[in-house]
């Protein structure tokens, strides 16, 4: 398998890129895992667990005889120290982020066989959490010490690859029938088109993120080996920017600010073309702010999005627009026209502005598309606010809505229409963010779910993000890897990587 850049850090507390995670993933215990196929928590080093005191607090029951790489016995005063060094802010965590909500150190209580963790504030979706905490052992002189997981790590050689080697008192295989590969090779090769090469050539044996082109061209080569997982957690979407910051002229801030011009243009956008031509089949017309692929938090009562060019015209003639020679103007007599920025490079999105340019046309929207780099476009988005229309998407690796908080609340800088308000401009907006105060604050996954479904149903109608496409999950497993189950969620091919087996070894 190949890593596109080498991990920053061995240390599990500290991995925030994809090759650092992909090292702790493949080398960490965790107490509870999350099975990325069936989207449950799953016992792992916690037999059992249980929420307390309405989130505040957690009790783990741990499983027995349980021993790290080096023989060693793990035990609760090594997850007690694991949190300890976690959450002490001298180790700068982006793991611990998620425990930030409630402030300071928690209380951590042990016994023979249970660890409780106390907290100074309740924590919604607390048990997940702990999917990412690898648990190190207290006798070890470095982070970088014996692990639970089902590798450890044998050779680091920095830009090149770096080999691990099954864990033999790694608890499944101890318990069960699982065994995994004696090694895995994670090869730093930065250049994709030289990733796919090589593994059609067999000196890879897995990719786990495949872009439409190169997974076609895997299915023409070895059809066996593409796996399509159906949809992801990603979504592709495009939003109008309606801050006041902004320098767009105000009747333009209007258009933009109206809910039925922003459902105009949504139903003169054909999907179902954007699906064939910028995915080459592998996604589908998105249908809200949760993907089908999510299958806890999806409401599945929302409407599916139609494409309906003389309803969108419809619907601006009924709120003052006025459609003559194929030019559409609005009731102070401009011309309806913008730009839409993506970012340069992204085959699929730049295919899709120019998609929305051929359909706005048809309703009389002249539209221009300018692509940027990244850094040009962030600066547009964060600083300067000079845009009017913007595709980009979400990466989801969360299922879990408090994973959006951030995009929701009419305060925060990435409530990317409008950001930073300093009270909701909208009463919709209001609505929203007290929805999501209040499942954030729910214990119950049912009341969440209700209060987070109104969310997507408000979104859906209001259409703040116009969301465009869900693309599939994408991957490729060689026919050497025995007992693959492509999941749709990080880390794809290999989340059930010590149930894997690998020809001839």
């Amino acid at each position: 398998m190949a890593l596109h850049s080498s991990p920053r850090t061995l240390d599990p507390a500290r991995a925030d890129d994809d090759a650092s995670s992909v090292v702790r993933y493949l080398t960490g215990g965790v107490l509870i895992g999350f099975n990325r196929q069936a989207q449950t928590l799953t016992p792992e080093l916690a037999v059992s667990w249980q929420i307390l005191e309405g989130g505040r607090a957690i009790r783990f029951r741990l499983r027995k005889g349980v021993k790290f790489s080096d023989g060693s016995p793990f035990g609760p005063e090594d997850v007690a120290y694991t949190m300890r060094r976690l959450l002490d802010p001298s180790v700068e965590s982006a793991i611990a982020d998620q425990f930030r909500g409630a402030p300071g150190m928690p209380v951590l209580r042990t016994s023979a066989d249970t660890v409780e963790i106390r907290f100074s504030a309740p924590l919604t979706g607390l048990e997940k959490m702990f999917d990412e905490v690898s648990i190190l052992s207290s006798q070890a002189k470095s982070a970088e010490g014996p692990v639970l997981g089902p590798f450890v790590l044998k050779e680091n050689r920095p830009g090149d690859y770096l080999l691990l080697q099954r864990n033999p008192s790694y608890w499944r295989y101890r318990e069960g029938p699982a065994r995994g590969p004696d090694t895995v090779r994670l090869v730093i090769q930065k250049d994709r088109e030289v990733e796919l090469s090589r593994f059609l050539k067999g000196d890879l044996d897995l990719i786990n993120n495949v872009d439409p082109e190169n997974y076609d061209r895997i299915l023409r080569a070895q059809a066996k080996s593409a796996i399509d997982a159906g949809p992801s957690l990603d979504s592709d979407f495009m939003w109008f920017n309606q801050s006041a910051k902004s320098p767009i002229p105000a009747y333009e801030r209007e258009w933009f600010a109206s809910k039925a011009f922003r459902n105009a243009v949504s139903e003169a956008i054909n999907r179902d073309d954007m699906v064939r031509i910028a995915f080459l089949g592998h996604a589908q017309p998105a249908g809200g702010a949760v993907s089908p692929g999510n299958k806890f938090w999806f409401n599945s009562a929302l409407p599916a999005r139609h494409y309906d060019a003389q309803a969108a015209i419809a619907l601006l003639r009924q709120n003052g627009f006025h459609l003559a020679d194929g030019k559409l103007t609005d009731s102070g007599g401009h011309p309806v026209r913008f730009s839409i920025i993506t970012n340069a490079g992204n085959k699929s999105r730049e295919k899709m502005a120019l998609l929305i340019q051929q359909d706005l046309l048809k309703i009389g929207i002249e539209v221009k598309v300018v692509t940027l780099d990244f850094p040009s476009l962030l600066e547009r988005m964060t600083r300067s606010y000079d845009y009017e229309a913007c595709i980009l998407g979400f990466t989801n690796v969360e299922v879990d809505p408090m994973a959006q908080m951030n995009v929701w609340i009419s305060s925060s800088a990435n409530h990317a229409w409008n950001p930073e308000q300093k009270s909701p401009a909208t009463t919709w907006e209001a609505e929203v963010d007290d929805l999501m105060h209040r499942q954030s604050a729910a214990v119950d996954p049912a009341v969440r779910k209700r209060l987070f479904d109104r969310v997507q149903q408000i979104v859906a109608d209001q259409e703040p993000f116009i969301y465009l496409v869900n693309k599939h999950s994408l991957s490729a497993v060689s026919s050497a890897i025995h007992n693959p189950k492509p999941a749709r969620i990080w880390p794809q091919t290999f989340w059930n990587a010590w149930e894997l087996q690998v020809a001839g070894q």
